[in-house]
C-alpha cells in the first residue's frame, strides 16, 4: 500500500466515523447527560469509547483512520456502540480491509454481459429490467426496460459519450426532477450507493473519477457526499414521471449476479391488474423487442 493510499483510506475511515458519532445524541444513547454547556451536537470521542467498551485513546485511533489490524470483536463493539445499520456495519468491515494492504479487495470493474444474462432480459417481456454497474452505467436492457428509461436513454449528456449513467442523469439533466417524482429521496440514495461500493473498491478509477465529476459539476451530490451516508440497494418502489404513461409507483428488485462481480440485474414487478401494470402494457405495444446493450460498457 503506497503512502498516498495510506491517507485516502485514512481519511474515509476518519470522516466515517466521525460523522456517523455525529449524529447520536448521549439520549439516544442511553447516556446521562450532565450540564448544558457540550461543545459537539453528537457524542463526545470518550462516550463511544465508553459505549465500546475500549480506550479511549485506541478509540482516538480508530476515528483517525487506523483500522488496521481492528478484530472483528472490536469493530462489532465500535457498530453497536454507533448503532450502525448493516449496510454502515459492512462498509466498516470493508473500510477495515482496505486499511490492510493483504485483505483489501481488489478494484471491481465492469465486464460485459454474458450472453446468457442477455437471453434473461430478452424472456423478461413483461417487466422492466436491465442491468447496471456499481457506477450506475446501464450495460443492458430489455426492450421495456429502454421505453420505462427513455428520458436517460435520449438524454443529451449521452449524444456523444457513454454508456448511459443514471447518476451522471440525476445530478447533471434538470429532466430528471422530473423523471424522478421523489427526486431528492432518488438522490440521496444514489449518492449512498456510490458511498457505500467505494468501501469496496476505494480505488477503482472509473468510480473515482465517476464522483470526481459529480462533486465537481453538482452540489447537490457535493452536499450529499460528505455526509458520508451509505446504503444497500436491494428493493423498494420507485415513482417515476413517464413522458408518454404519466405517473408510476413501481415496486423494484435489485440482484447481484454472483457469476459476474459488480453488476445487478434490477427489475420491476407492479402488481397484476394494477394502473402501473396497464401502463407498462400500454407501454410494451409502443415497444420493439430486443435487449439493448450501450456502447461504452466495458
Amino acid at each position: 500500500m503506497t503512502e498516498h493510499t495510506k491517507k485516502d483510506v485514512a481519511a474515509e475511515v476518519r470522516e466515517f466515523l466521525s460523522t456517523r458519532r455525529a449524529r447520536i445524541t448521549p439520549e439516544q444513547a442511553g447516556l446521562p447527560v450532565y450540564g448544558g454547556n457540550r461543545r459537539v451536537a453528537g457524542l463526545r470521542r470518550e462516550e463511544v469509547a465508553l459505549l465500546a467498551g475500549m480506550s479511549v485513546d485506541y478509540y482516538v485511533r480508530l476515528e483517525r483512520g487506523n483500522l488496521a489490524g481492528a478484530s472483528d470483536s472490536v469493530l462489532e463493539s465500535l457498530a453497536h456502540a454507533l448503532q450502525f445499520s448493516e449496510a454502515e456495519r459492512t462498509h466498516l468491515y470493508d473500510l477495515a480491509r482496505a486499511s490492510t494492504p493483504s485483505g483489501r479487495r481488489p478494484a471491481v470493474t465492469a465486464s460485459r454481459v454474458r450472453p446468457t444474462i442477455l437471453r434473461l432480459l430478452d424472456s423478461m417481456t413483461g417487466v422492466p429490467a436491465y442491468v447496471r454497474n456499481a457506477r450506475f452505467d446501464i450495460v443492458a436492457a430489455n426492450a421495456l426496460g429502454r421505453a420505462l428509461y427513455a428520458p436517460l436513454f435520449d438524454s443529451p449528456l449521452f449524444a456523444q459519450r457513454g454508456p448511459v449513467n443514471s447518476a451522471r442523469f440525476m445530478f447533471l439533466d434538470p429532466a430528471s426532477q422530473d423523471f424522478w417524482v421523489d427526486w431528492d429521496k432518488g438522490a440521496n440514495d444514489a449518492v449512498a450507493f456510490l458511498r457505500t461500493e467505494t468501501g469496496r473498491a476505494l480505488h477503482d478509477k472509473a468510480l473515482t473519477d465517476l464522483i470526481g465529476e459529480l462533486t465537481t459539476r453538482s452540489s447537490e451530490f457535493a452536499d450529499r457526499w460528505a455526509r458520508h451516508d451509505v446504503k444497500f440497494h436491494r428493493s423498494g418502489v420507485k415513482r417515476l414521471h413517464h413522458p408518454l404513461v404519466g405517473d408510476l409507483s413501481l415496486p423494484y428488485e435489485a440482484m447481484e449476479l454472483p457469476s459476474d462481480p459488480g453488476l445487478r440485474l434490477n427489475f420491476y414487478t407492479p402488481e397484476p391488474d394494477s394502473p402501473e401494470q396497464q401502463a407498462l402494457n400500454l407501454l410494451a405495444s409502443w415497444t420493439t423487442t430486443g435487449t439493448v446493450v450501450p456502447s461504452g460498457n466495458d
